[in-house]
């Protein structure tokens, strides 16, 4: 006789459905696990045994063989534990083999038998959804999982619970979705003294999701600028946080008990490799740009990252999704981020200051600046020079709106645009549209229209940049609650494109 149990194997954010069989047949006593299982899902057979011994379950005196189906398919993880432990107590007459059966189960044994938390249970759940099962994982791990609410999770803290489960001993009650909730930011865009340019920068780019560059001396307050964005964005939507936090799940990262509907925001360090912000690495991890997925990705000191990690982000920023392709992997992750970059102007970052200007200019800052491409360059749609501030500016009083107030309107006009776009799959953000629906939504008036055509012809705007503009002018004109693009957006518009392409 031969029982069976599901669990699931990971492909980026995919799961993708494996069988665990399991027969017990005559012959010389020996437990061996088939179907291309690398050595954390070899070593299950150490774990299992372990865990029914205490149990006092004794494995009988036979050939013991469990088959991961497909075979061809890498089995990679320890959470085959649980599924390869089922699948054998039903074939052991111990648990119903029926009721496994319409069940995916994924969770670490522990030697004791107790349960450990394991990385892709929301993935696992949005695949037994799919497959019509339910779901039996780690207690730990059923908050995250509970958020897909079309199948029914079990978390279990033990193996014998899961057991005393399944026999109708004491069953388990369903876990409930949990929601992590953040503190709130005492960071306010009113501690930034002056930059009252930057700031309506940062709102109109969280208004839209446009991608934003900043250059700056040192000190100018460019990270302080940057670290106030998460208290103007507003919460993840649903759709949204479950869409992110697959990413999360994959990563390990929801270990709060829940999902948080906090936006993301990543600032990864300029020595970070490729592997680290694109995705790769042995399993095709994903990288900061897709942990970024729905948020902010802040990159300080942008031109200190290698020449081949910048020129790997111009194909994410443009599509919105990226692909890992290995040997043995070719695996798609979505990355819609919002990247916001810092830079000096040039290597000793006084470039222009007049009374600190060093003895190289202008040569050092175009060397310096250099190292940004302008393929990568045309892809930022907002670009201003952050002036220095004074020291005897900070002694004046907090000018300008607070960050409470500047998210009231960003979550206006990203009302207005969820009302434009609605829930179909598509377009989310202002800096999303495209083609057709760009020029419906975004040709400005007659005047805006003229603007804008003397700017491009003017300035060299490419293909792209004329785009850009357009998008951004409807952001503003969302921020200012008009129907239609008028000259003062699109003028608005291009004083950030232009004027950054001139720093």
């Amino acid at each position: 006789m031969v029982s069976r149990a599901y669990t699931v194997a990971f492909q980026g954010v995919d799961a993708r459905l494996v069988e665990v069989q399991c027969a017990v047949s005559p012959g010389l006593p020996a437990f061996s696990i088939v179907g291309l299982p690398d050595k954390a899902v070899s070593e299950a057979r150490d774990r299992v045994r372990s865990a029914l011994a205490s149990m006092a379950i004794a494995l009988p005196s036979k050939r013991i063989t469990i088959n991961l189906s497909p075979a061809d398919l890498p089995k990679e993880g320890s959470h085959f534990d649980l599924p390869i432990a089922l699948s054998l107590l039903a074939a052991l007459d111990i648990v119903p083999c029926d009721v496994i059966e319409g069940m995916v189960a994924l969770g670490e044994l522990s030697l004791d038998g107790s349960l450990v938390p394991v990385v892709g249970a929301l993935p696992a759940a949005m695949a037994a959804a799919q497959e019509e099962r339910g779901l039996l994982c780690p207690q730990a791990s059923g908050a995250e999982a509970a958020w897909v609410g079309a199948t029914q999770v079990i978390g279990a803290a033990s193996l014998g619970d899961a057991v005393r489960h399944f026999t109708g001993q004491s069953p388990i009650p369903p876990a409930e979705p949990g929601e992590v909730t953040t503190p709130p930011q005492d960071r306010d865009l009113r501690d930034v003294k002056g930059q009252e340019r930057a700031k309506r920068a940062l709102e109109i780019a969280a208004a839209g999701r446009h991608h934003l560059m900043l250059v700056g001396t040192p000190g100018s307050g460019k990270s302080m600028l940057a670290a106030r964005i998460p208290g103007i964005l507003p919460p993840l939507t649903a759709a949204e946080a479950l869409d992110t936090s697959m990413i999360q799940s994959l990563c390990g990262l929801l270990d709060e008990g829940g999902i948080n509907r906090a936006r993301p925001f990543r600032e990864p360090h300029h020595t970070a490799s490729m592997a680290a912000i694109v995705g790769g690495g042995r399993n095709a991890r994903p990288g900061e740009i897709s942990l970024a997925h729905n948020g902010v990705l802040f990159m300080d000191e942008f031109p200190e990252f290698t020449r081949a990690v910048l020129e790997t982000l111009r194909q994410p920023l443009e599509t919105g999704e990226v692909m890992i392709a290995r040997a043995n992997a070719h695996v798609k992750y979505p990355c819609k981020f919002m990247l916001v970059a810092a830079a000096n102007p040039c290597k000793c970052g006084y470039l222009t200051d007049p009374s600190r200007a060093c003895a190289r200019v202008p040569v050092c800052g175009e060397d310096y600046m250099g190292r940004i491409s302008g393929p990568l360059m045309d892809r930022f749609d907002l670009r201003l020079e952050v002036p220095p501030v004074a020291f005897t500016d900070l002694d004046l009083p907090a000018s300008g709106d607070s960050s409470q107030e500047v998210a009231s309107r960003v979550a206006a006009a990203r009302r207005v645009q969820a009302e434009r776009f609605g829930e179909a799959d598509g377009p989310r953000q202002n800096a999303d549209i495209e083609g057709a629906q760009l020029e419906q939504i975004a040709t400005p008036d007659e005047e805006g229209r003229t603007l804008l055509t003397r700017a491009a012809e003017r300035f060299g705007l490419s293909a792209r940049g004329y785009h850009r503009v357009l998008r951004v002018s409807r952001t503003i004109a969302d921020l200012d609650k008009s129907d239609t693009v008028r000259r003062p957006h699109v003028a608005e518009a291009l004083s950030f494109r232009i004027t950054g392409a001139a720093a």
